[in-house]
């Protein structure tokens, strides 16, 4: 007797593409679920009413006019380094340098900032801030992609080693720079003539960084999705024998893309050191170079998608450090908690893309065959 190979219970299927009122159903429950095992946790570990600790992370991120405006600023430098990323990713290069390219447009700014700071006026001291920081991005992506284009070096541990090597040159500088000597930082380059500051509009400190964001990510949008170069990156990232075939040079695309990438972490830079912080660090970009990734692929590379899930990740962030502080509890919980939220929301995008078909009952599978 032969034994009877059971069949798995079920299968995973690819779906077709779902209407997109059907996928973002899906990540509301899964936001509605994941803010429901949220209050169970809360409740569980802290006796806390979690209406009030949910209540406590929008206070968190809207209690304040000013409070809106650090929620701004912080979404439009994390969406701005996600925009730097995407054409990349989108032609299958892992780019995971955009720390590094955001240092290094940092410290250009930073350079112009205290080199020049007496010598130019200050209208083209700002421009040769922009022209700097974009250039030092932009070389700083290129070497990485260079390698990749000739070599078909890894591009993800290349540029990840980037990362550290920008950190170092940073750290090498603020020694030189530092003020006051033995101070170990750079403090606030020109106070006293705000030589290099990028304009305020008005009295709103970050409604120029958030504008220029803005214009960014319509223009990365049309970038991508209706110019020759956006089809081309397209093509590159299906196959790159196909792109050959048809008459795409790859090698000149991945230059040409990677150049983008690495000056939109350099814009990052400038608007970070010129035109809100005034000063240099190595963690002036704070994270965001791999949070962009997790925003990137959220969005499925689509720019106007990133400004929900840059901001979901922002609200989370600020509501969390808000929790901590007004409950008194570790910060570590707070995390968790974001942590959660996040997990669910990325988990779901596997039932967007994918469905679970079960084996039909050997009764009802007979009854078909007959």
């Amino acid at each position: 007797m032969h034994n009877k190979v059971r069949e798995p219970l079920f299968h995973i299927v690819k779906r077709d593409a779902l209407p997109w009122y059907r996928a973002w159903g899906i990540r509301a429950l899964a936001i509605v679920l994941a803010l429901l095992l949220c209050a169970l946790i809360t409740t569980l570990c802290t006796h806390l009413n979690p209406l009030k600790v949910f209540a406590t992370m929008f206070s968190g991120a809207f209690g304040t006019p000013r409070k809106m405006w650090i929620l701004g600023q912080n979404l439009a430098i994390l969406l701005c380094i996600s925009l730097a990323v995407t054409p990349a990713f989108k032609m299958r290069f892992w780019n995971i340098g955009a720390e590094g390219q955001v240092l290094a447009g940092g410290l250009a700014a930073a350079a112009c900032m205290i080199c020049l700071g007496d010598k130019v006026p200050n209208g083209l001291l700002i421009v040769l801030i922009v022209l700097s920081g974009i250039a030092a991005g932009a070389v700083w992506a290129g070497i990485p992609a260079i390698f990749k284009a000739k070599w078909n070096t890894n591009e993800t541990l290349f540029t990840l080693m980037m990362n550290y090597v920008a950190t170092q040159i940073v750290a090498y500088f603020i020694i030189i720079w530092e003020s006051p000597k033995g101070s170990g930082q750079v403090g606030i380059i020109n106070q006293s003539t705000e030589a290099g500051w990028l304009p305020q509009i008005g009295s709103y400190k970050y409604l120029l960084t958030i504008l220029v964001v803005a214009v960014l990510t319509v223009l990365v949008h049309i970038y991508l999705k209706y110019s020759k170069h956006g089809y081309e990156i397209s093509v590159v990232g299906e196959s790159e024998r196909t792109a050959r075939y048809v008459g795409i040079k790859v090698g000149k695309v991945i230059v040409r893309t990677m150049l983008l990438s690495g000056a939109l972490c350099g814009i990052a830079g400038v608007l970070l050191v010129s035109g809100t912080d005034h000063t240099i660090s190595t963690t002036i970009a704070g994270g965001r170079g791999f949070t962009a990734v997790m925003v990137s692929w959220l969005a499925k590379f689509n720019p106007i998608s990133m400004i929900l899930t840059s901001f979901l990740l922002v609200f989370l962030s600020r509501g969390a450090g808000e929790i901590s502080t007004v409950f008194g509890l570790n910060q570590s919980f707070a995390d968790i908690l974001s942590g959660i939220i996040i997990f669910f929301i990325i988990g779901c995008e596997f039932f967007i893309t994918y469905r679970l078909s079960f084996r039909k009952p050997a009764k009802k599978e007979a009854a078909e065959h007959v």
